[in-house]
């Protein structure tokens, strides 16, 4: 039974940018993520610890942009889903887009698109 778990337009001020004022400037960044995982447990449940707090997911992004300070929006996506598939044994993906709106003043954003598996267990 899996369901993903979204999180849409996440807005997070940081350091992100290789251009020298991207360097000491923040800038607004917008996060889409995905979470798959399998609903079963937590519609049987009804108690969040067996599904995905979408507001914890939230506080680890924003201070892991705000922390790490990334010149690539790419390792940023990278390492952003790498992090939440180690820090969430129960998810089975994770796919983050990441839009940066003022980077290009003829776009409304510009960004890029990442998606994580977690590797197939032996016997499953």
């Amino acid at each position: 039974m899996i369901g993903t778990v979204i999180i849409r337009d996440l807005e997070i001020l940081c350091i992100v940018g290789i251009l020298p004022r991207e360097r000491v400037e923040p800038q607004t960044l917008f996060l889409d993520v995905d979470l798959d995982l399998d609903f079963a447990p937590a519609a049987k449940s009804e108690d969040v610890v067996h599904t995905i707090d979408y507001a914890a997911v939230s506080a680890w992004l924003t201070e892991r942009l705000q922390q790490r300070k990334y010149q690539l929006v790419e390792t940023l996506a990278v390492e952003c889903c790498r992090g939440l598939l180690e820090l969430h044994p129960t998810v089975e993906r994770v796919r983050i887009e990441v839009k940066k709106p003022a980077a290009v003043p003829a776009a409304a954003h510009v960004g890029c698109i990442f998606e994580a598996r977690r590797a197939a267990q032996a016997g499953r």
